[in-house]
């Protein structure tokens, strides 16, 4: 049986709830400061193993909900104590249940298998990393990273505007399965005038340009506008052009 599948038996029930969420991602600001306000100083460094790990939980929170199943927790060079990774994604889970107000509850139910899981994995996995050493960095480690990333990450074809890679975040900010933003025209989730601006910066990437940063607005599947900011950074190929967009919601 594969570990993944041994991590999913062990949380127990998943909920799916595509808003949730979305609402996860879009509020992630306020999730933070009332994170901060509720740890004060005991809150942990922004390079500490716990925060990296906390960083992950949240894409990998947002997965499972987009889906209503988890899958296996990217938990590659985490090397952070299970007990002070607990207390974190639980003071985390109270925060989130805090801004969301009347409907903290159900955000509590909703988080507390995702972080038995998570721990559960984390938990697991360590002793085998260090008897194995550390892993090789190749084209998994890097997809994986880019799936753990909490900000927004589109892979677009320079030329077509067609999107060739996503990341979770993406899909749950969009309310969209992550397949069902492959080779999907990006424009499709961008309000009409905010197109020019769009084919502009997706031209001068085309033709050379430096990374570049812009404030735009998306639309998800159910027509809601987000602000976020955009970073572009050219990555070319022998077949093609592409576009690497890292888009952080404003808050």
């Amino acid at each position: 049986m594969r570990e993944g599948v041994v991590q999913t038996a062990r949380m127990g029930a998943v909920t799916q709830d595509p808003e949730l969420a979305a609402w996860l991602v879009m509020r992630r600001g306020e999730i933070e400061r009332a994170l901060a306000a509720r740890l004060g100083e005991s809150a942990p460094r922004a390079a500490a193993p716990e925060t990296e790990a906390l960083r992950r939980f949240r894409s990998f929170a947002a997965s499972s909900l987009e889906k209503g199943r988890p899958p296996a927790p990217a938990l590659d060079g985490i090397h952070a104590d299970e007990a002070r990774v607990g207390r974190l994604l639980g003071a985390w889970s109270e925060a989130a249940a805090e801004v969301a107000g009347e409907r903290g509850e159900a955000v509590r139910r909703a988080l507390a298998p995702l972080v038995t899981g998570f721990r559960a994995a984390l938990r697991t996995t360590q002793p085998a990393r260090r008897a194995s050493g550390a892993p090789r960095a190749n084209r998994r480690a890097v997809v994986a990273a880019i799936d753990r990333v909490a900000d927004l990450f589109l892979a677009i074809d320079a030329t077509n505007g067609h999107i060739v890679d996503a990341n979770p975040a993406a899909g749950a900010l969009l309310r969209l399965a992550r397949d069902a933003l492959l080779d999907a025209e990006v424009l499709r989730f961008v309000p009409e005038a905010e197109h020019g601006r769009w084919a502009t910066e997706l031209e001068a990437i085309s033709e050379g340009a430096e990374p570049r940063r812009f404030s735009t607005r998306m639309r998800d599947g159910a027509g809601t506008e987000v602000r976020v900011d955009a970073a572009i950074t050219r990555y070319a190929t022998r077949e093609r052009t592409l576009a690497l967009f890292v888009l952080r919601v404003e808050t």
